[in-house]
Formats: C-alpha cells, structure tokens, sequence
C-alpha cells in the first residue's frame, strides 16, 4: 500500500493547504510522523511558511502542558495545527519552536 505521506528524501516535496493550495512546508522539513491531532495523524516540522500563527494559549496536550498557538494558512484561514512555544515538562523541550501540521489539512505535491 503506497502511503501518499511518506518521506521522498528532500525538499522536492512541498506541503500544501488542502483549501487553496498555499504552500505550507517542504518535506526537508519534516522532523516526525508520529503526531495526533483532533482530524487524525499530524506531522511535525522543524519550519513551516505562509502561515500565520494565533495567540499564545496554556493547554494541556497528550504528551503534557504546553503554550501553544494555532497556525492558521496565510492565504485561505484555515487552522493547519499549531505552534509550541513553551514545554513545561523537560522531557517535552525539544518541541519547542516546532510546528505540528495536521495531514488532513494538507496535500503534498511536487515543489
């Protein structure tokens, strides 16, 4: 079974809003799979682009508590995922800066 998500080796990828095709994120970019979102599987990014990003808010997320802020598409406003700005947990550090996009927000087609 082809999964349409998986890595092809370089920034030939891009990542884009399901709604109007804004180019979100290259596959270079990508750090993990193994996120979950409310819409199902999510992504995490090292860098995202042509996105805006929402207020700052305290959440409390599977993996703990975190300051976070929704990412929104730059061009159309559809909520892509969101933002980590700050991990309350030591474990949870590495997050932060990192942005998590949610696959069925997403097409991938060549950059």
């Amino acid at each position: 079974m082809d999964d349409k998500w998986s890595d092809d080796g370089g920034a030939s990828r891009v990542y884009s809003c399901n709604t109007c095709l804004n180019p979100v994120a290259f596959s270079k970019d990508l750090l993990s799979k193994s996120f979950m979102a409310k819409s199902g599987r999510a992504a995490m990014f090292g860098k995202a682009m042509n996105v805006t990003v929402g207020e700052k808010d305290d959440r409390k997320l599977m993996t703990g508590h975190f300051t976070v802020g929704d990412i929104y598409c730059a061009k159309c406003g559809q909520v892509l995922g969101w933002k980590y700005f700050r991990a309350y947990e030591p474990r949870q550090v590495y997050k932060e800066g990192k942005y998590i996009l949610e696959f069925a927000k997403l097409v991938k087609a060549a950059a």
